[in-house]
């Protein structure tokens, strides 16, 4: 499997922190926020990783990256995204690096304690359709603003509800995406949203829709280290007192 980092967006609920920076290069702990992403990867086994951005700071990621060997990466490359166009059209940027074999997608955003590597590898194993990671999350007003898996009677997921007034379970959908080669035929086939943006949530629900969505849940703490101010320095926080991506 190759990996896919999405490391965009304008960092607006970060701000001002993010005014002349992009928010994965901002510290979490005694790291930039990136660092952890791409030790996620490794330490799941993926050795081939594509990092997509905007083309503001792409400079800053290639000079803190470099090539990636100093990770444990065997390639890291690069792809730039034009403009805001939404997740799913930063993972179209992927297509050709794939060479059609089965992604892990993560947003670069996303802390977890435990290692990503058990989700990845259950994939690997059988790499049909899509599976994500997700997250309990007991506050309702928290569920609103997330995505938010709605199960069947058999515990499959029926569909992905974005910012739920009223969430279905409390089962919210972390960034963490692993998908077979046809992804990127169902993201040729998307539409943009009100937002002018291709939604992941269209692709999840997609492969749901199907019954080929498969899920896992988080083991420890998980955050979205971009989702606001608070987020991110409870993210920074919680490494500086727990560490991350343990095995």
């Amino acid at each position: 499997m190759k990996g896919v980092l999405l490391a965009g967006g304008t960092g607006s609920r970060l701000y001002p922190l993010t005014r002349i920076t992009n928010k994965h290069l901002l510290p979490v702990y005694d790291r930039p926020m990136i660092h952890w992403a791409i030790e996620a990867l490794v330490k799941a086994g993926i050795a081939d990783v594509l990092l997509v951005s905007g083309g503001d700071h792409m400079g800053d990621f290639m000079r803190l990256l470099g090539d990636g060997r100093q990770f444990g990466l065997r390639h890291l490359s690069y792809a730039v995204q034009e403009r805001p166009g939404g997740i799913a059209e930063a993972l179209g940027l992927a297509e050709q690096f794939a060479a059609a074999e089965p992604v892990v997608v993560m947003l670069a955003d996303n802390i977890f304690e435990r290692s990503i590597r058990p989700m990845v590898d259950a994939f690997a194993a059988n790499p049909w359709g899509g599976r994500v990671l997700l997250s309990e999350v007991d506050d309702p007003s928290h569920l609103a603003h997330l995505g938010v898996a709605e199960l069947d009677g058999g515990g499959q997921i029926r569909r992905i509800i974005e910012k739920p007034a009223d969430p279905p379970t409390n089962l919210a959908v972390t960034g963490l995406y692993c998908y077979d080669a046809s992804v990127f035929s169902v993201i040729s086939g998307l539409t943009p949203s009100a937002r002018h943006e291709l939604e992941i949530t269209e692709v999840n629900n997609h492969y749901a829709s199907s019954g080929s969505l498969a899920h896992e849940l988080v083991v420890g703490f998980w955050a979205d280290a971009g989702e606001s101010i608070d987020a991110y320095q409870a993210a920074s926080d919680f490494v500086r007192d727990h560490g991350a991506n343990k095995e």
